[in-house]
């Protein structure tokens, strides 16, 4: 049973005042010699503490008054001072940033507590699964909806947390293997927590209170030392990509611009064109095949004016606020721009499946039954933005269509092997130096599918990622500078010199194709098995878990992709800033670059921030806190 649910211990009655007794010292040895304690403690000061002389050791909960400087107040215990300050703050961030609600403070009746029965807590591994979309991270707190949030409530719901412990997760020892980013997902992932395991439904009972893409897998017995986070020797992770993002930059982007002059003014033009191999003339077919019929359609004032419009947006330069000066248009395909008036604003949360739905809060004018439901005004194009529209969305379908080769895999596989091994991911990551020993992290494999997958228009591309431990946003961040360089026909040292002193600016890959695939206990496995208890181990699960990933993680993320043109946008937001923050991909290397000042008090553009990741949500990609 944890402290929390054994009841107060009533204080002592009030003794009466011992009186000042004089003893010589051997009088004293004497009485101490004999046992006697309350000799004993009037040689060290009259049964007064010596770290607090106002404190009788026979009344430890009372503080004696009438002297000088005394404290009139009752004594409150240690472990009491701390629940009530803890208490205290957590009424605060719930009142404040919080608004009153919280999803990791459930609160019960002082009766309902009293009322329900009292069951011990054991120490467990709870083993879970998870699709990120519509979630900010796993790790719980007030004011967002988290994948903890959810579980939280769940073992409340269930039974396996009981109300008087509903208030905060800290007393049920809360602790998680690996940290994920908002909308980043888990196959398998472990939380190791104190919870009521006394029905043998208990795992069928969390699973009825949570939304379909959650899943807890099972629950096993661990010791009561056992920390998921600190047990865990290394981890998974698997990263999803269209193999378009293998593409080079489009010759009229800013970036292709600056590429192919520094490659004509170091001379190195013709081994640039080389490491582009079957792509190099891409752009330039389909220029010929896909855009030059959609502009001869055209009337010529519009085709002029389309033409201005995309030199336009693929120059772009940030304004003072880091803003770009004109905003690209939509490229998404299929999107309905529709102006929604104020009074019909409906409150949106995640639904069940992830998704964007509908509550039943709403503004106070669609309350009224009288009010007729206002009609939805829907823009309407001009000829030059639907022409300008057709134009991208040929050049995303025609990226769609690209089918990537071996030898361009082969030069990808390159890549990911600068990463192999221990080295100095400070770039990687952010507000770390250099001589932070924390920046050093071991990469154990990274490894590429040579077989992609085709869905739909599009084909993919797995990558798998074996280190013991990754710092915030690294692993997206080493996914784009392997990608980077591939697509841009950069020398692969440029992920040796990364390791470096300088700092330079690497983006982070778009979070939707990131997947915790597990996380590895060999060592604590050994101990359990030596002493009889059962390893964490998903195999059991195999066939559930691929089958859960096939339909709420591999679905989820193609479908998004589909829509929301992710990479297609991460890349084109890349290549069309006029900005040296990213010209290291350039033949003019790192030198060319912006070189980045104190993390902390650098002002970073705020169109780059999101791709920097300097604007953290405090989530990292697994457990570590560093």
């Amino acid at each position: 049973m944890a402290a929390d649910d054994t009841p107060p211990v009533p204080a002592p009655a009030a003794a009466a005042a011992d009186p000042v007794v004089e003893t010589t010292n051997a009088d004293s040895h004497k009485a101490a010699d004999n046992g006697d304690p309350t000799d004993r403690g009037q040689k060290r000061g009259r049964g007064r503490d010596n770290r607090n002389p106002n404190r009788d050791r026979n009344n430890p909960n009372n503080i004696k008054t009438g002297g000088f400087g005394s404290n009139k107040r009752d004594f409150q215990s240690k472990r009491d001072q701390v629940q009530d300050n803890r208490a205290a703050k957590r009424r605060k961030v719930i009142d404040g940033a919080a608004d009153g609600n919280s999803y990791m403070s459930i609160p019960f009746s002082t009766d309902e507590i009293a009322a329900e029965e009292r069951r011990p807590k054991r120490k467990v591994a709870v083993l879970i699964g998870y699709a990120g979309t519509g979630y900010h991270g796993i790790q719980i707190n007030h004011k967002e909806k988290t994948i903890e949030g959810d579980l939280f409530a769940a073992f409340v719901k269930a039974g396996a947390i009981s109300k008087a412990n509903a208030d905060d997760p800290k007393k049920s020892s809360l602790v998680r293997c690996a940290r994920t980013d908002k909308g980043v997902h888990a196959a398998a992932n472990v939380l190791s927590l104190k919870l009521i395991v006394e029905d043998e439904d208990i795992v069928d009972k969390i699973n009825s209170h949570l939304p379909d893409q959650i899943k807890v897998w099972g629950i096993q017995r661990v010791t009561n030392g056992f920390s998921c986070y600190q047990a865990c020797d290394s981890r998974w992770y698997e990263y999803l990509m269209p193999s378009y993002a293998l593409l080079p930059p489009q010759p009229q982007s800013f970036l292709g611009k600056k590429i192919m002059d520094a490659a004509k003014e170091k001379g190195t033009y013709d081994e640039y064109t080389d490491r582009l191999d079957d792509v190099k003339n891409f752009w330039e077919e389909v220029d010929k095949n896909d855009i030059q019929p959609i502009l001869e359609k055209m009337d010529p004032d519009i085709r002029a004016e389309v033409i201005r419009i995309l030199h336009d947006t693929a120059d772009q330069e940030l304004t003072d606020d880091g803003e770009p000066s004109k905003p690209d248009a939509d490229v998404t395909k299929d999107v309905e721009r529709k102006d929604t008036p104020a009074q019909e604003t409906t409150a949106t949360e995640p639904s069940k499946d992830g998704e964007a739905g509908p509550t039943e809060v709403t503004t106070e004018a669609t309350t009224t039954e009288t009010q007729p439901p206002a009609a939805k005004v829907e823009k309407e194009f001009t000829p030059v933005e639907l022409a300008v529209r057709e134009v991208k969305a040929a050049y995303v379908a025609a990226k769609r269509r690209y089918r990537v080769t071996a030898p361009r895999l082969e030069k990808l596989q390159e890549a990911l092997n600068q990463y192999l091994g221990t080295h100095n991911f400070h770039n990687y990551t952010i507000l770390k130096s250099h001589t932070d020993p924390s920046a050093r992290r071991h990469i154990k494999s990274f490894q590429v599918n040579p077989t992609p997958i085709r869905i739909n228009d599009t084909e993919w591309l797995s990558l798998k990622v074996h280190g013991q431990s990754f710092m915030m946003h690294q692993i997206r961040k080493m996914v784009a500078m392997a990608v980077l360089i591939v697509r841009c026909g950069a020398p692969m040292s440029l992920i040796s010199e990364s390791y470096g002193p300088r700092r330079i600016s690497i983006p982070k890959a778009p979070g939707l194709g990131l997947m915790l695939e597990r996380p590895v206990f060999d060592v604590s496995n050994k101990k359990f098995k030596e002493l009889g208890r059962e390893p964490i181990d998903f195999g059991k699960w195999d066939k559930e878990i691929q089958a859960f990933k096939d339909e709420h993680i591999y679905k989820r993320m193609f479908e998004l992709e589909e829509k929301e043109n992710s990479f297609h946008l991460f890349f084109n937001q890349i290549d069309n800033f006029r900005t040296d923050y990213f010209l290291w991909v350039t033949p003019g290397g790192i030198e060319a670059s912006h070189e980045r000042s104190d993390r902390t008090a650098e002002k970073i553009p705020k169109a780059l921030q999101a791709e920097l990741g300097d604007e953290a949500d405090g989530v990292a990609e697994d457990g570590s806190s560093n």
